[in-house]
């Protein structure tokens, strides 16, 4: 994930298990990471994973609410989401909140599963394929078939990566780009907060 040029502390919003913690500390610019997730069974497999990893120093795991971040105003490099932000409540005020805690020339990553548009043969085929081969594959897989059929309704109710894009500038980002991956179904979203001018 691109998480820009300066340095300092970097957060990442739904954290779950932590994978996108492990990623961020790649980065040279990292000092260290935040990762934050309402769920708070969620956790201890976050940090357990970190400890396994040696990485435990250099990662914070806590429970908190993305539409109310717990930090103060222009704390992080970067705020990231995986795979989470078709879960919010108020996208919007969410989308704020990690434009507040973001330092001004940071950056709001998000990755996550879009609803097709339509406009092409996958994006017709797709739904019908993730509403009906999707839940039999977790029941055959993973032996579950309710948190499979879950994924596709979730995604159907969700926004297309344009008004992803759109709701990202409304929530006061600029320079927000995106770029759409696995023939479409999945986008990597960049927005930056606008630096102060003196």
């Amino acid at each position: 994930m691109a998480v820009g040029e300066m340095s300092g502390p970097a957060l990442d919003v739904a954290t779950g298990t932590g994978d996108f913690t492990f990623d961020l500390l790649r980065h040279r610019q990292v000092t260290g990471v935040v990762g934050l997730d309402f769920t708070r069974a969620m956790l201890p497999l976050a940090i357990e994973k970190a400890c396994n990893r040696g990485s435990g120093d250099r990662i914070e795991f806590m429970a908190g609410d993305a539409h109310a971040l717990p930090f103060p105003d222009d704390q992080f490099i970067c705020a990231t989401v995986g795979f989470g932000v078709r879960n919010f409540i108020d996208v919007p005020l969410a989308l704020r909140e990690m434009r507040r805690v973001v330092r001004p020339g940071g950056r709001v990553v998000i990755l996550e599963i879009v609803r097709q548009d339509g406009l092409n043969p996958i994006g017709k085929l797709f739904p019908l394929y993730f509403r009906r081969v999707t839940p039999w594959m977790g029941a055959l897989f993973a032996g579950d078939r309710e948190a499979y059929t879950y994924l596709p309704e979730s995604v159907q109710g969700f926004l297309s990566a344009k008004e992803l894009a759109e709701m990202m500038c409304g929530a006061g980002l600029v320079n927000v780009r995106y770029r759409s991956l696995g023939l479409g179904t999945v986008a990597i979203h960049v927005g930056e907060k606008k630096e102060n001018r003196k």
